[in-house]
């Protein structure tokens, strides 16, 4: 019996980490415009490359082309640090009396955090639950 592919973009992965990049970049822009600290702007900025990646990665299928990393750990390692850094931010952005737009930079932040423990929980659950036994090297965000 062969599997149905279901592209990336369409997965419920894909849609919880398009929704993790677009929160990530708002927080960033509204640092930006508030001319928030440059701690504040470069971590978010960092953390929208490696997402913009990951993204690249899987809508190119390059996780099957290059398996001789394991995407899928990476990819929760990168989900729990980038909820990590991004707490921190928004948190510092949260607690002073500052301008509003970082105030929303910090709001943005903290909703992106969700994402990524989300993110990194579909992608755990993916490897726990698999039906199929031990890990086998297909795409993280297919279903079945």
């Amino acid at each position: 019996m062969k599997q149905k592919h279901r592209p990336f973009c369409f997965s419920v992965k894909g849609h919880v980490k398009m929704l993790r990049l677009a929160l990530t970049v708002t927080s960033m822009t509204f640092f930006i415009i508030s001319q928030a600290p440059e701690p504040y702007i470069v971590i978010t900025g960092f953390e929208v490359t490696i997402i913009f990646f990951f993204i690249l990665l899987y809508m190119l299928r390059l996780d099957r082309l290059i398996n001789c990393i394991f995407w899928p750990l990476l990819d929760i390692i990168n989900s729990l640090v980038t909820a990590v850094f991004m707490i921190i931010v928004s948190v510092l952005a949260l607690i002073p009396e500052t301008t509003t737009f970082t105030v929303l930079g910090g709001v943005f932040g903290l909703l992106a955090v969700v994402c990524c423990i989300a993110d990194g929980a579909l992608i755990y659950r993916k490897l726990l639950f698999n039906p199929s036994g031990p890990y086998q090297k297909k795409a993280v965000h297919d279903e079945i």
